[in-house]
């Protein structure tokens, strides 16, 4: 017995000695015990921004149904719509859209047409005045050359008179003579104001008329027709509401509804001001419906409002963008709702991690990486970014994994830096940081040089420079 305790106990002792911190290295740590479960491996490949936002479907290029064109110049500038075919009807060329209320315009109808009576009367009138008075003064006229006639026959006669009777009948005749001339002249003056006259009263007459035929014309036209065979869809007014029945309808924005071309479908969708900086034209992307989310459909971005706008239910100002889709597809209708994922930058061949992996400390960046059963809280080199991951320049290999969450115990975890690596963000001064006043007509002092070494990399405190794997 004591030979075979002699023999197994120097094996027992070396047993200890080697297998002890293999155990201890090889056995979970407290601080990594309990998220030894919620950890991720690191993503080696290409890695995408995306700015993802919804919208609707539209045609590019449309047929505009619009109400009556000359509405404004019979002063009639808005009804509402009394009936029109529910939207997705299809129509064609000739087919009754929609009928607009005809109380305003027959109102205005009414108006014009006593109007027009009442030109009508007047032109009558100044026509029949004309009339009398130019007769009579073509009878003055008739009168005069009688009487001139008359007076000259007394001159004749009066040769074998008396001198004073002869000079009384050429005075007779000269009178005579005059009073034709005036006559003439009054009858000429008479003309010309008949013309005048009538001319004003056939004037008004006339537009009077027009005005009229314009109004039932315009009549006829509320009963909008369509100019070409198609789809019908409804417009939206300004607060996004699609004209229906008892909408407003507005002589300056005549559009009731369109007939859009379903070859050539875009999706109109609004980014709010902080994301469309990142937004260029030919941005390629990638649209989802929501009645199909299996269906992906590759589009590009054609358009960038210049100018912000509010939309209703919205707290900043958005930017109007259009995506067109590159391929046409016949189960594409108008009204669809769009998920759109416009690809605004591309990196190939990079590591990148969740960003819930990712912790922030006096500007720089670490993880809490898996190596063997111990954690190691990382330094690393942050790069670019999207909604859920971020690329790391510097710090891990694509073999490592990560925690997703903090270890609530951190005792233990060694701290890894990277030399060199700056941090992103300087330090804040504390709010009892004196600041500096110069007086009026002070000298500023002199700044101190310092004497200490400048260290040329920032390491945090209780941390080990070591160079990292990847």
């Amino acid at each position: 017995m004591q030979t075979l305790r002699k023999r197994w106990l120097p094996l027992l002792i070396i047993a200890l000695v080697i297998g002890g911190p293999v155990a201890w290295y090889k056995w979970p740590s407290t601080a990594s015990a309990a998220e030894a479960s919620l950890i991720a491996p690191v993503k080696h490949g290409n890695f995408k921004v995306l700015v993802t936002t919804t919208g609707e479907l539209r045609a590019s290029k449309f047929v505009q149904i619009t109400g009556p064109a000359q509405a404004q110049a019979v002063n009639v500038y808005q009804t509402k719509i009394s009936s029109i075919v529910p939207e997705g009807s299809v129509v064609k060329e000739g087919d009754v859209i929609a009928e607009l209320d005809r109380a305003p315009v027959a109102t205005r109808l009414n108006d014009v047409t006593l109007k027009r009576q009442k030109a009508q009367a007047e032109f009558t009138t100044a026509q029949l005045d004309s009339t009398l008075n130019l007769a009579q003064s073509r009878e003055d006229v008739r009168t005069a050359e009688y009487l001139v006639e008359e007076k000259k026959l007394a001159q004749e006669q009066a040769k074998f008179e008396a001198p004073t009777i002869k000079r009384q009948a050429a005075i007779d005749y000269d009178k005579a003579v005059r009073a034709l001339e005036q006559s003439k002249r009054n009858l000429d003056t008479k003309t010309k104001q008949a013309v005048a006259k009538m001319s004003s009263v056939g004037a008004d007459l006339g537009r009077q008329q027009n005005q009229l035929k314009n109004i039932q014309e315009v009549m006829s036209s509320f009963t909008v027709k369509a100019p070409s065979a198609g789809m019908v869809i409804y417009v939206r007014e300004w607060n996004g509401k699609k004209k229906g029945v008892g909408s407003q309808w507005n002589a300056w924005d005549a559009t009731v509804a369109t007939l859009p071309d379903l070859s050539q479908m875009e999706s109109q969708t609004y980014i709010n001001e902080v994301d469309v900086r990142k937004i260029a034209l030919g941005q390629k992307v990638q649209i989802t419906l929501d009645a199909d989310p299996t269906k992906k459909l590759d589009g590009v971005v054609t358009a960038i409002a210049n100018v912000g706008e509010q939309r209703p239910n919205q707290d900043s100002k958005v930017f109007e963008v259009k995506v067109q889709v590159t391929k046409p597809d016949t189960t594409l209708r108008p009204g669809m709702t769009t998920a759109n994922a416009i690809e605004v930058a591309a990196v190939s061949n990079v590591l990148s991690v969740p960003l819930e992996a990712v912790v922030n400390e006096a500007g720089f960046s670490y993880v809490y990486k898996k190596d063997g059963n111990h954690v190691v809280k990382q330094m690393i080199e942050p790069g670019t970014t999207n909604d859920n991951e971020m690329v790391v320049k510097q710090g891990l290999t694509k073999d490592d994994h990560v925690l997703l969450t903090v270890p609530t115990d951190k005792t233990g975890i060694k701290t890894t830096v990277i030399p060199g690596l700056k941090p992103l963000v300087a330090p804040t001064p504390s709010a009892d940081t004196a600041k500096g006043v110069t007086l009026p007509g002070a000298k500023p002092p002199a700044a101190a040089k310092s004497t200490a070494p400048v260290s040329k990399s920032v390491v945090p405190a209780g941390a080990t420079p070591v160079k990292p794997k990847g």
